[in-house]
């Protein structure tokens, strides 16, 4: 029987597209860019979360749209949008 971990927290992190450095298949906002749930600047993302998810404009984001690690998270051609774009990132861990 496999072991199931008792509790489940969110992490979340905003910032808007104009907080993101490169471009094309580079293009990232890094975790010290964005604010956490306390309206502070965050030092890192949650390691070895659970699951994430993104939301560019409100809007959830498939699984093939990024790729997050402690430092940053990668959305490639992320450029190409709108600089007030709102970008939220949820990281569910237990």
């Amino acid at each position: 029987m496999a072991i199931v971990k008792p509790f489940m927290a969110a992490r979340r992190f905003t910032a808007t597209i104009a907080d993101g450095t490169g471009t094309g298949a580079t293009f990232n906002i890094l975790a010290t860019a964005t604010t956490n749930d306390a309206g502070a600047a965050a030092t890192a993302f949650p390691s070895l979360p659970a699951y994430y998810n993104l939301y560019i404009n409100g809007q959830l984001q498939t699984g093939d749209t990024s790729t997050a690690t402690t430092t940053a998270i990668t959305i490639p051609d992320g450029d190409a949008l709108d600089a007030a774009t709102p970008i939220l990132i949820e990281f569910v861990v237990n």
